[in-house]
């Protein structure tokens, strides 16, 4: 039987401390630093060689699908009654709305070294040390909207312009595609400032601190804010029935892609699941 993902806004008191209690458990047993491990080993730009799976391509959004089921497989070994909650961003965007409560996530990082000092991942705790990042910090940094360079949370103007758009993805299957779903949903965009960031892209850097890099993982909002853009991926398929993932076959050898993305059938790796495995997920889970 399918489970429920709900939004982060509507959780019970009673649900919140149970997300909260099954994600402290998966650290406390090193599985969680084992998923930080993982994003950064995959998180492969444009400019680096061979295969392109997490990031800057197509198979962005099932890799982090399954990335995601991962997380909830392991969660629910903890309680089987929990899942991932989603943050709409376009909807919850100050900073004391959810997930940013003293019962969630906690809240913004202090000023002079963005430390988070609320809320139960906070380092005072000694429940969430960061273990596994680019740097020696070891406590969960933020830097909710950037105080010294403000950005705003993308819009729902904003996320409706990629959900209208009806092919998946387009050559050149990377960051700089100017038309397909995906990297209008990634958010790989032109110019400086919040242009230069749409959608996915920039609710990173306006979380900023840890969710900046490959190592974001350490900040729990990731699951968030990735289960609301799985969402979008469930949503744009509902629009546009009958659209698929593409390419649906490997990038030939002229192709300067050849090599480097992911066709409908192929397997991903770590896991091997094929985005076609993944397109519909209505027997695991559906969205509230």
């Amino acid at each position: 039987m399918a489970y429920t993902r709900k939004d982060v806004s509507t959780l019970t008191r009673t649900e919140r401390r149970r997300f909260v209690a099954a994600m402290l458990e998966v650290k406390r047993r090193g599985e969680y630093d084992e998923f930080v491990r993982t994003h950064i080993a995959y998180y492969v730009s444009d400019g680096d060689g061979g295969l392109r799976t997490a990031h800057m391509a197509p198979s962005f959004l099932p890799w982090h699908r399954q990335f995601l089921l991962e997380l909830e497989r392991a969660l629910r070994r903890v309680d089987s009654g929990v899942s991932v909650p989603y943050w709409d961003w376009t909807r919850d965007r100050t900073l004391s709305s959810a997930p940013w409560t003293e019962d969630l996530l906690g809240g913004n990082g202090r000023r002079f070294d963005r430390q988070v000092m609320t809320g139960p991942f906070a380092y005072a705790h000694g429940k969430w040390t960061v273990k596994e990042g680019v740097t020696d910090g070891e406590f969960l940094t933020r830097d909710l909207g950037r105080r010294d360079n403000p950005i705003e949370l993308p819009t729902k103007r904003e996320l409706d312009s990629a959900l209208a758009d009806p092919v998946y993805d387009k050559d050149p299957w990377n960051s700089t595609s100017t038309e397909g779903f995906r990297n209008k949903l990634e958010g790989w965009g032109r110019g400086s400032g919040s242009a230069a960031w749409r959608n996915h892209n920039r609710v990173h850097r306006w979380v900023g601190g840890a969710m900046l890099g490959g190592a974001s993982v350490n900040d729990p909002v990731f699951w968030l804010h990735h289960a609301f853009v799985d969402f979008q991926w469930s949503r744009w398929r509902q629009r546009h029935r009958g659209a698929r993932y593409l390419p649906a076959r490997p990038p030939g050898p002229v192709n300067r892609q050849h090599g480097r993305v992911v066709a409908r059938h192929e397997g991903m790796p770590p896991w091997g699941v094929t985005p076609d495995e993944l397109e519909d997920h209505s027997r695991i889970y559906r969205y509230a």
